[in-house]
């Protein structure tokens, strides 16, 4: 299906003159998953996933995981989510409007893919559980799949997999804010930050 512009989009499409070239570039979106596609979405160790809430407020998050985290089957893709912050601002988003945009950069190369569907949270069922240490799944039906130029994209190289990506037989670290007087009082009563015996890692945001 080719992608549907609406009056804003146009705006502008016409005041720069590139009514022609959005149609044409919007001709070859489609609504599923090549094998090209899939091989492409499974070595992607990050997106960044788009949601908002009931009245269209955005939000933006980050997701990261192993490679394959993010598993494709026809139109739909599905991913983990890991303990956070505790705000659920995704999750939450997700519950109230449904629409969602991703976005897959490999930054190495620059290629960069956008899938823009639907979203279902997954809770306690063999979705979540197939996911060593995840607390939910969302799966996301693709409405939109369709790639972007790479010329802004920076060159990249990783460096390391977070140690916080949960792995099986492995307790990963409790991320050291959690352990800050600050927080005292305010985490959940299973949250493994409670147990001495495990180990913490620096994890507090650098600005």
């Amino acid at each position: 299906m080719a992608l549907q512009f609406h009056h804003g989009q146009r705006e502008f499409q016409d005041r720069f003159d590139s009514r022609r070239l959005a149609d044409r570039l919007g001709s070859v979106a489609g609504e599923a998953f090549n094998d090209d596609l899939a091989a492409f979405i499974a070595a992607r160790e990050m997106f960044f996933l788009a949601t908002a809430d009931a009245d269209g407020v955005p939000d933006c998050s980050y997701k990261g995981g192993e490679p394959g985290f993010v598993r494709v089957q026809e139109d739909t893709l599905t991913f983990p989510c890991y303990d956070g912050n505790g705000m659920f601002r995704s999750l939450g988003n997700i519950r109230v409007n449904p629409h969602v945009g991703m976005l897959f950069i490999d930054l190495e190369s620059g290629s960069r893919l956008r899938v823009n569907g639907t979203a279902t949270v997954h809770l306690d069922d063999e979705l979540t559980a197939s996911y060593v240490g995840a607390i939910a799944a969302v799966s996301v039906r693709a409405d939109a799949v369709f790639a972007n130029c790479r010329r802004y994209v920076h060159e990249y190289r990783r460096v390391s997999t977070s140690p916080f990506v949960p792995v099986a037989d492995t307790d990963p670290p409790v991320p050291d804010w959690k352990r800050d007087p600050w927080f005292d009082g305010t985490l959940p009563a299973d949250d493994p930050a409670h147990d001495p015996s495990r180990p913490s890692a620096p994890a507090i945001p650098r600005f």
